[in-house]
């Protein structure tokens, strides 16, 4: 009795076994993803260490990072250091530039002093050399007042000894002997062709004696100066007759002309000049006709 229990029940199990394992298989089949999903989120990290992995990704990000912030921290120092150097050239390049202007305006301030101090020796010049002029110019003034005072009284002495002397030799000119002696002194001069026999200094090759200073010659010589030749003193050196006026003695290099009166000694205006080229004597009725004389010391 027992057995046939045991047998139904053994039978029963196997039944329910039977029964059991298609439904098992198929739950454990049905079970069997969720195990395989249980299992691979058991294989899963945590969640909770997710950030620790993104924390060593971010380190390694920042630490691949880091150079490039150091290389673009140090491309901004050298950038930041070449505008410093570009600046700093740039000031010294103004400032160069502002020394060179100031060189220039200092050269152009010089300059202007160096023309306004040559200006001034010049205008100073001018104004010493103007004055130097002035001065001559009044000395030359009054050289020649005091020759035309000397003129004057020189000319007012012979006046006065002229009319003197023609008081004296009024009546020796009337007399015989002294109209004799002067025919003798002059008429062996007169010429019979003057215009044939006379020749200039030119033709002369120029002249070549004594030359009276310009100043006296201008006291006594020249158009304002005349004198008649019977008042002065004459004198033959060696067979050729000299007169003296001035202080000087005058010999007649040429005849006289044949035309003139034979009493131009005595009545006509005389009077020595320089013409071009040498000393002539000239008669105021004939101002055309020049007899070339000498001038002698002596």
């Amino acid at each position: 009795m027992v057995k046939s229990v045991r047998v139904i029940t053994t039978a029963t199990l196997l039944l329910l076994l039977g029964w059991t394992a298609p439904a098992y298989s198929r739950q454990d089949q049905q079970d069997k993803p969720k195990e395989q999903e249980k299992q691979h989120e058991q294989a899963k990290p945590p969640e909770k260490p997710e950030p620790q992995a993104r924390s060593a990704g971010q380190d390694q990000k920042q630490a691949t990072r880091e150079p490039d912030q150091q290389r673009q921290k140090q491309q901004d120092n050298s950038k930041k250091q070449e505008q410093q150097i570009a600046k700093g050239q740039q000031d010294q390049q103004r400032k160069d530039q502002q020394q060179r202007q100031d060189k220039v305006a200092n050269q152009h301030q010089a300059k202007n002093a160096q023309d306004q101090q040559r200006e001034q020796r010049n205008n100073s010049a001018k104004q010493q050399q103007q004055a130097k002029v002035q001065q001559n110019q009044q000395q030359k003034q009054q050289r020649a007042s005091e020759d035309q005072d000397r003129r004057q009284i020189a000319q007012g002495q012979q006046d006065s000894q002229r009319g003197q002397q023609q008081d004296n030799r009024s009546d020796q000119r009337s007399s015989p002997a002294y109209v004799h002696q002067q025919h003798v002194a002059w008429q062996g001069d007169r010429a019979h062709s003057w215009q044939t026999e006379h020749r200039t200094w030119q033709q002369r090759g120029g002249y070549h004696g004594y030359r009276v200073p310009d100043d006296r010659f201008r006291s006594y010589y020249g158009q304002n100066h005349g004198f008649r030749i019977y008042t002065l003193p004459v004198i033959y050196v060696g067979g050729h007759r000299r007169f003296q006026y001035g202080g000087y003695w005058f010999g007649l290099n040429d005849p006289w002309p044949e035309y003139w009166t034979n009493d131009w000694y005595d009545n006509d205006d005389m009077y020595v000049d320089y013409y071009g080229d040498g000393y002539y004597l000239y008669n105021r009725r004939y101002p055309r006709d020049r007899i070339a004389i000498s001038f002698y010391l002596n």
